[in-house]
């Protein structure tokens, strides 16, 4: 099963949102929001928008949004 990780990382590697599916074309939605809701000055300095697949639900982040 791939799993679809959507993650908004600060400049020091924290993340402030996750959320999780197993639909790609939801994932690939979610992600552009999370890369358009940065702003200039996060982007500057240092903020990412990320999009990752894992295999199991054990390698989803704790604090993450699950959705099915």
């Amino acid at each position: 099963m791939t799993i679809w990780v959507n993650e908004q990382i600060d400049p020091s590697g924290m993340i402030h949102a996750c959320i999780a599916c197993c639909n790609e074309s939801q994932a690939k939605d979610c992600h552009d929001s999370f890369e358009n809701n940065l702003t200039d000055t996060q982007k500057a300095a240092g903020w990412i928008a990320r999009l990752r697949t894992v295999d199991s639900w054990d390698e989803v982040p704790v604090n993450s949004l699950k959705l099915n």
